[in-house]
């Protein structure tokens, strides 16, 4: 006997209807109804705010600080110390986001479970970039740089989350824009900082913790999270370890845009990792620290225009795709440039390139991922592995690029292959069916 009562249409409709009504008053009572009302023009300040202070104490390390170290240190091994370093973090980020994230959506206290995460995350990550400047041995420098960015994924873990649970899909590109238009900015304000001090010692990982902390207090004294105190996910050791695979023949989608997501960023990653040692030892520029600010400078104006504009027109076409392609595009244009034609005027252009690319990718990239995610309950888990993606290649990166480096051509190979992977990454978006 089939159901659903055909010989009754009127009662079918009112059971159908009192089905939606009992499931959304289920969504409701959990917390895992999908968000409609936008955040307010405050939110998105703070929050743009905490992410320029974590982005300024996550990469004005990799791009100066940490290199100069290594340098100082062992000058002789430098390349392979930093890629061994950034093998080593980005084989915890691809066990941690995902781990980290699984624990955050089973986390209850009165403290919220997503602000948890974000402030012990920073905590951690402030602690971790201290012990960073006082070691005086590369493997030491390495643990403590391990301590440090298992801080940002916790903290990642709760920030991505946020966007998810509280930020509706036609505000998310615009929300995106403020996580990764305020990445150029922190690159920028913390190598120039640094720059002019010329300190890459004690008191720069000092000055990063404590930019760090104090960009983040607006957004954690001000946000409360939405509340899930219904139905969750179990939190045994055994259902976490469970939900780390996620089906790619369930869900399509998400393989995708995980994929193309990876390879994306792993050829950014292999066009940026060693860009100071490209200026130092390719280009032999008398003054590599500082070609490396006006490739920063230029590469911040445009991924901030190109960040803000497509978030938004992505926002406003209701259409994602095509901008993640267009965006991966220009990225691989930038990486060619430099492999047939390696010069510092040739670096400059590149980099316009690369910010527009990347600055529109990420935004857009962004929006997209969460539209794809499979289980309501599950966002920060999810959320993790898809921030693998991200965080995976640039921690890795180095150590396969230093491999290219020393032992299959040298820098103009390292582009040529970053472009080749980009351009993989961006073929593989067209493979989405459930987003525009």
């Amino acid at each position: 006997m089939r159901s659903g009562g055909s010989g009754n249409p009127i009662a079918y409709e009112i059971h159908l209807g009192w089905a939606a009504m009992t499931t959304a008053a289920n969504e409701r009572a959990t917390g895992l109804v999908e968000p409609t009302v936008p955040v307010p023009r405050a939110w998105t300040v703070r929050f743009s705010l905490l992410w320029f202070g974590f982005w300024m104490a996550n990469l004005a390390p990799i791009q100066l600080v940490l290199p100069n170290q290594f340098d100082a240190l062992d000058h002789a091994h430098k390349v392979r110390d930093f890629g061994i370093v950034s093998g080593l973090t980005g084989i915890a980020a691809l066990v941690t986001l995902p781990v980290f994230g699984a624990l955050c959506d089973r986390t209850r206290s009165h403290f919220g479970r997503r602000r948890l995460w974000i402030v012990g995350g920073i905590a951690l990550f402030a602690l971790g970039l201290l012990a960073t400047g006082v070691q005086r041995t590369w493997w030491a420098v390495g643990i403590a740089w391990l301590v440090a960015t298992l801080g940002i994924n916790a903290a990642t873990a709760g920030l991505t989350a946020v966007v998810a649970d509280e930020v509706p899909d036609q505000q998310r590109g615009a929300i995106s824009s403020a996580i990764y238009g305020p990445q150029a900015v922190g690159i920028l304000v913390g190598v120039a900082i640094l720059t002019v001090l010329n300190n890459n010692g004690v008191w720069a990982y000092l000055l990063l913790a404590a930019a760090l902390v104090a960009c983040a207090v607006p957004f954690v004294a001000r946000h409360r999270d939405v509340a899930s105190t219904g139905a969750t996910l179990p939190p045994s050791l055994r259902s976490v370890a469970a939900g780390l695979w996620i089906s790619p023949r369930e869900n399509p989608d998400f393989a995708w845009a995980l994929a193309g997501r990876l390879l994306v960023n792993l050829g950014n990653a292999f066009g940026t990792t060693y860009l100071l040692y490209f200026l130092q030892d390719d280009l032999k520029l008398a003054h590599p620290t500082d070609g490396l600010l006006v490739l920063t400078l230029i590469y911040l104006v445009f991924t901030l225009a190109a960040t803000v504009l497509g978030g938004r027109l992505s926002d406003r076409t209701g259409r994602r795709r095509v901008f993640v392609a267009a965006a991966a595009a220009l990225q691989a244009i930038a990486s060619f440039q430099l492999t047939f034609f390696p010069s510092f005027p040739m670096a400059m252009v590149a980099a316009a390139f690369l910010g527009a690319g990347y600055g529109a990718y990420m935004s857009v990239d962004q929006a997209l991922v969460t539209q794809v995610l499979p289980d309501a309950r599950s966002r920060a888990k999810d959320l993790g592995i898809m921030n693998v993606g991200s965080v995976g290649p640039q921690a890795l990166a180095p150590l396969g690029a230093s491999v290219i480096i020393g032992t299959l051509g040298g820098y103009s190979v390292l582009f040529g292959m970053a472009g080749v992977t980009i351009v993989l990454g961006a073929l593989l978006v067209y493979r989405i069916r459930s987003v525009p």
